[in-house]
């Protein structure tokens, strides 16, 4: 057989295995060894084996993703998500749905020491939701803003999927995390106004809140202190040159203890939690690299991603055409896989592609990352919409999906604003590369 039809096979069996619930870092180094024996030979598998758990692990940046972790962890002990989120609240809770748009605020300013989408998720739904369901919030709103608003976790910085994106297409991290900034706001924003509209049209869906003076309005900005000082710290530090990406994912981690513990919020009981969680999902995250890196070699080796770039460059349609096709395809990845994984496998068949049609990786990986926050929300396998359950129980799983649906037409919306205007993504990166 040549290559690409034992890439093929192997292609069809990995997709077979997932549905079999594998988990997924086992299931692509499994593939990859077994088709890199075939076309090669066991010893050099063996030996591929050994290079690609050095390879992944080895690698400076890595220790990004832990660290950003930690980080979000002793923030949430530190009640720094509470604290932004009652800021949100007294500022824009007397709005038409505004709550509702506080927990998006909330959202996005834990999302700025978080890193991670199911975190933001959680944490925002354990202190919004009680607040919503006692202003009577209609539930497909209070559960969809509140998933939806959890997915801003990975794509304002710093963000997991970004350094994950940069580790497997050596793209440099610290650009990237930038990229993330000014989609997120205008993301953040179509969030808000898709809210309030609804709210408009329908008052009963989400009523306004209590009014508030100014004075209690300004009093409460010392609550949304802490998040902004770490991300001024963090990625002002990274921005200005001051320390690279994975300095300053310590240096915030480190910050953020600091806070806990001046906050006395941080028991020696959380602080086990805290490492232990890390520890399981770095651990997590890492066997999927390492799943991932041996599959890679066995794509490359079957050829499959540069014969694509070739037929697909040579095609007589508009650039913009096969980005489209390429996006609808991770639509449709985005309700059968979960969004990490989708990224992962395929970054090996798809990059190629990009580059050969002459896309910024950067801007690309913008729109990976909403694609990937898509695929949170949407059904059957939106990772956010099975947490919130988690939070509202007494909640159906169809509601929070019908909930997060106008969500992903803003998500898609905010997709098309940045094909249109790429600079969007590229602004704060460029600057910090002059």
């Amino acid at each position: 057989m040549s290559p690409a039809i034992v890439g093929i096979i192997g292609i069809g069996v990995m997709v077979l295995l997932l549905f079999s619930r594998m988990p997924i870092g086992f299931v692509m180094l499994l593939v990859g060894f077994l088709g890199f024996s075939y076309l090669r030979s066991v010893e050099k598998a063996i030996g591929l084996l050994g290079m690609a758990v050095y390879g992944s692990l080895s690698v400076y940046d890595l220790a990004v993703i832990p660290l950003f972790l930690l980080m979000g962890q002793f923030a949430f002990y530190g009640g720094l998500s509470r604290g932004f989120y009652l800021t949100m609240y007294k500022w824009l809770g007397r709005l038409p749905g505004g709550l509702a748009i506080a927990t998006i605020g909330g959202c996005a300013g834990f999302a700025a020491v978080c890193g991670s989408s199911v975190a933001t998720a959680v944490t925002m739904g354990s202190v919004a939701l009680p607040e919503m369901q006692k202003y009577k919030y209609d539930p497909k709103l209070a559960v969809g803003s509140i998933a939806a608003g959890g997915t801003l976790g990975i794509l304002i910085p710093p963000s997991i999927a970004f350094a994950v994106y940069g580790i497997i297409t050596s793209t440099p991290i610290g650009p990237l995390l930038l990229s993330g900034f000014l989609p997120g706001l205008l993301l953040t924003g179509l969030f808000m106004l898709l809210i309030y509209i609804m709210a408009r049209r329908n008052p009963t869906m989400g009523p306004p809140g209590p009014s508030v003076s100014l004075r209690e309005k300004v009093t409460s900005l010392k609550g949304g202190w802490g998040i902004l000082s770490l991300f001024i710290l963090v990625i002002g530090g990274i921005y200005l040159g001051v320390f690279t990406p994975t300095e300053g994912a310590a240096f915030g981690a480190f910050a953020a203890l600091l806070i806990s513990l001046g906050k006395r919020s941080l028991s020696w009981q959380n602080f086990i939690d805290t490492l232990l969680s890390t520890g399981k999902t770095s651990a997590m995250i890492f066997a999927i690299l390492i799943g991932a890196s041996v599959f890679s070699y066995f794509i490359a080796v079957t050829r499959i991603p540069s014969l694509l770039a070739d037929i697909i460059a040579g095609l007589s349609v508009h650039r913009l055409v096969i980005l489209s096709l390429i996006l609808f395809m991770y639509v449709i990845l985005g309700c059968l896989m979960e969004a990490f994984s989708m990224i992962i496998l395929t970054m090996p068949i798809i990059f190629p592609i990009i580059q050969k049609l002459g896309f910024d990786p950067i801007w690309f990986g913008v729109l990976m990352v909403i694609m990937m926050e898509m695929g949170m929300i949407t059904p059957p396998v939106g990772l956010n919409v099975f947490v919130i359950q988690g939070v509202a129980r007494d909640v159906p799983l169809y509601t929070i999906f019908r909930g997060t649906a106008p969500f992903v037409v803003a998500m898609v919306v905010c997709i098309i604003i940045l094909i249109i205007f790429p600079s969007i993504a590229l602004f704060l990166p460029g600057i910090m590369t002059r």
